[in-house]
């Protein structure tokens, strides 16, 4: 999926589809954020998380909503969440509202940093269509990457000899959840059944 979308040969229906299901991730994910935010007394870790959750609501989500309506969607109807979605979001939340701010971390970071690494990939040869090349451009630009800096250096300095093994699995458990999500944008749930939520 995305190497089609930095070719511009995704069929648009397809990455409307991945909008109307990130509408809903990235509606948790800022709880997430939030949940992270909330569980630390470091000032600056909190002012980290308030960047990092402003980019998630006042960047990324109206973002998504305009490319949803470009694509023939309507951001007003929300798309049901489908098994993948429910359980990557389930994930963040669990590990995000108990685990401490270093395994919140590391379980919140797989999404923003793949993306940062992604955008500046596809952003060295931009596809001809303008939707494609406008979602490039989200995750493409320094201030995105100073963010992804901000928060891999938080988990750095906040992560100790005893959290390792709690920060690696959750860390691997959203890398797996990153990847399982691509996919089932891709093909368009046709694994995944609905999940109310």
């Amino acid at each position: 999926m995305v190497a089609e979308i930095g070719a511009g040969t995704l069929p648009h229906e397809t990455f409307r589809f991945y909008f109307e299901q990130n509408l809903r991730y990235l509606g948790e994910y800022a709880r997430a954020i939030a949940f992270a935010a909330a569980g630390t007394a470091d000032r600056g870790a909190v002012s980290i998380l308030a960047r990092f959750l402003g980019q998630i609501a006042d960047v990324e989500i109206p973002a998504n909503e305009a490319f949803l309506q470009r694509l023939g969607g309507s951001p007003g109807s929300a798309a049901a969440m489908l098994p993948t979605t429910y359980a990557y979001t389930r994930h963040l939340l669990d590990a995000t509202g108990r685990g401490g701010l270093a395994v919140a971390l590391a379980a919140l970071l797989p999404c923003q940093w793949s993306y940062g690494e992604i955008g500046r990939h596809l952003a060295r040869s931009l596809p001809a269509d303008p939707v494609y090349r406008d979602w490039i451009a989200l995750f493409s630009g320094d201030g995105y990457d100073d963010l992804v800096v901000a928060s891999t250096d938080l988990l750095d300095s906040s992560c100790t000899v005893a959290d390792q093994a709690a920060t690696s699995d959750a860390f691997d458990r959203s890398v797996r959840y990153e990847i399982a999500f691509w996919q089932m944008a891709y093909t368009r749930g046709e694994s995944d059944r609905v999940i109310s939520a």
